[in-house]
């Protein structure tokens, strides 16, 4: 079933001719470049998108993988905060962050006369809430979602990545920074730097899966719960560091880590 579903993938992106991959540098956009590479060569290009709610870290990945596929990678930046409807940070943000993203690499498609924009959105993804799935939707025919074409799953996408050997099968998802950042508090560069600065340093000491929601300075770490244990040991030395980039209060979230918690209120 697995192996069908691949080379129904690959059949249905070599029949596009021409591809922009929205190339985030997570296992979903990694394996669209990778089959991307291989059934259309240079008529196939990685684009990635970097502001200030893309980690710096995840950036570095970015090259990597593309380096490590051998596409034809282009980083484009885009100042998110210049948006009012984004940088207002209500519910619907990731619509209106989407739709900017979308009219960039719209652009690179025309610039290049490519088809159509591919991006990793997959059948796991519709059961939580997607604002972003709106934009992807009223972008018509120039954004296809091959995953959700095919009913492809975040499991059976890590499965596909294994057998193509990328490096990033078993990647733990990183949604934006915006994400760290309560609905209706405005998104500001400071906060956002915070945030990353704050992963960054738990990421070095051996955290891997993991969030710090940022509640008007208040740190909100979200880590599993098998890991609780091992960050109180060293809970004097977390709590300085993130006191000394910003933060007044450190606290660690009982429930442990889940992604999009900050929906949870919606």
């Amino acid at each position: 079933m697995l192996n069908e579903k691949l080379e129904l993938l690959k059949k249905d992106i070599s029949e596009k001719e021409s591809v922009i991959i929205a190339f985030s540098g997570g296992v979903d956009s990694s394996v669209l470049a990778s089959i991307s590479h291989e059934v259309l060569g240079k008529k196939a290009v990685a684009v990635t998108i970097k502001n200030h709610s893309f980690p710096k870290r995840e950036l570095e990945c970015t090259k990597r993988v593309a380096e490590e596929i051998g596409i034809a990678h282009r980083i484009l930046y885009v100042n998110e905060l210049d948006f009012p409807l984004i940088a207002e940070n209500s519910p619907d943000r990731c619509y209106h962050c989407k739709k900017e993203i979308i009219g960039v690499l719209n652009s690179v498609r025309e610039e290049l006369d490519f088809n159509v924009i591919i991006e990793g959105s997959n059948a796991s993804d519709l059961n939580s809430y997607r604002p972003g799935k709106k934009a992807i939707d009223e972008a018509g025919d120039s954004v296809y979602s091959p995953y959700i074409e095919f009913d492809v799953n975040k499991d059976e996408i890590r499965q596909i990545a294994r057998e193509l050997g990328l490096s990033v099968a078993d990647k733990t998802p990183s949604p934006c920074l915006a994400s760290r950042i309560p609905y209706g508090d405005a998104l500001t560069e400071e906060a956002i730097k915070r945030a990353e600065m704050a992963e960054d340093f738990l990421i070095k000491l051996g955290f891997q899966e993991l969030r710090v929601r940022d509640h008007r300075g208040i740190a909100r770490i979200e880590i599993l719960p098998e890991d609780m244990n091992a960050l109180l040991q060293i809970r004097e030395d977390i709590a300085s560091y993130l006191k000394k980039i910003g933060f007044s209060y450190i606290t660690l979230d009982m429930e442990g880590f889940r992604s999009g918690s900050m929906d949870e209120i919606l």
